[in-house]
Order: C-alpha cells, then structure tokens, then sequence
C-alpha cells in the first residue's frame, strides 16, 4: 500500500507577492495589446501564456490577422528587441543566426568577427517557417530549445528572455 503524502505546502508571503505582480504585469500587458489589436483577447492570453511559462508559439492563421503587429506591440510594451524573419526556400541558417567576418584589425591585421544574425533579438517573429529547408529550421529549432546559436563551431547564448511566435 502506497505512504500518504503530505498535503501541499502553503504558500509563502513571497510566493503570494509574485502571483499579484504576474497578474499585474498580465493585466498591464493585455490592456496595452488590446489598444492595438482588438477582437483577439483570446489569443492575447494564450500569447501571454507562453511568455510567462517561457515557451514558444505556433500561430496558424490567414494573412491579415495583424500578427507582426501584436508581435511587435509586446516587444515595445516590455521594452524588448523585436526583429522579423521571413522565412522562404533559400533562407540558410547564417542569414538567421549570423556569420563570420573578416575585418581589419586597427594594426593591420586580419581577424573573424561575429556578426549577429535577426535570431538575437529577444522576441523574434518566424514568419512562415514551414517554408524554410530543413537545415534553417534545425538552426532556428536549436535557438528555441536551447537558447544557443552554434555559427562556424562557436556557441553564441541568446539573452533571456527569448520569445519566438512563429507562422506558417
């Protein structure tokens, strides 16, 4: 027969003060939204779901439902980088998460320097990303899961927090 097991804890002050400032930052954050994007409460919240739980989101929808824009409003509401990326047949994976240049040092030298690709912003909107080749999905995959870009070798972290609303 199976121990008992203790009821769950209570919650602590500190615990109870973190819930109020989410819901507070939630409700701030829905009503800057629906200033701008209005009869899409529903995916507002869901949208508000996945950046609190920090996971991703799939948005599947006809063209016209405003998505760049509500994208583009949360980064401006929270203060954040917000870059687009449309994803298309040739896209290869260094034109989303960057490359190596070669650049002149100052003494005349030649060195590689690492030029950030559109995947560094802290919300990225992946438009149509069921168009790209599978090695560009594979770079932008890693990106999402494990908040790292790997470029000639080299592992690059991404700066929390990332967000990735992705369309297709």
């Amino acid at each position: 027969m199976p121990e008992p097991t203790d009821p769950a804890p209570a919650l602590q002050e500190d615990d109870v003060a973190a819930i109020d400032h989410l819901r507070a930052t939630y409700d701030e954050l829905r009503g800057e939204l629906s200033k701008v994007i209005v009869g899409q409460d529903a995916v507002i919240e869901q949208l508000a779901i996945c950046l609190f739980a920090r996971g991703h989101a799939l948005l599947m929808g006809v063209p016209g439902l405003a998505k760049t824009l509500l994208v583009s409003r949360l980064a401006e509401t929270m203060s954040l980088s917000f870059s687009r990326i449309q994803f298309t047949p040739d896209l290869m994976p260094m034109d989303i998460t960057g490359t190596e240049i070669l650049q002149d040092n100052g003494s005349g030298r030649r060195e590689f320097e690492f030029a950030h690709g559109p995947v560094f912003a802290n919300i990225v909107l992946a438009d149509e990303i069921n168009r790209a080749p599978s090695k560009t999905q594979a770079a932008m995959l890693e990106a999402m899961q494990e908040h790292r870009v790997t470029v000639a070798g080299h592992s690059f972290e991404l700066q929390p927090p990332f967000f990735v609303l992705a369309t297709q």
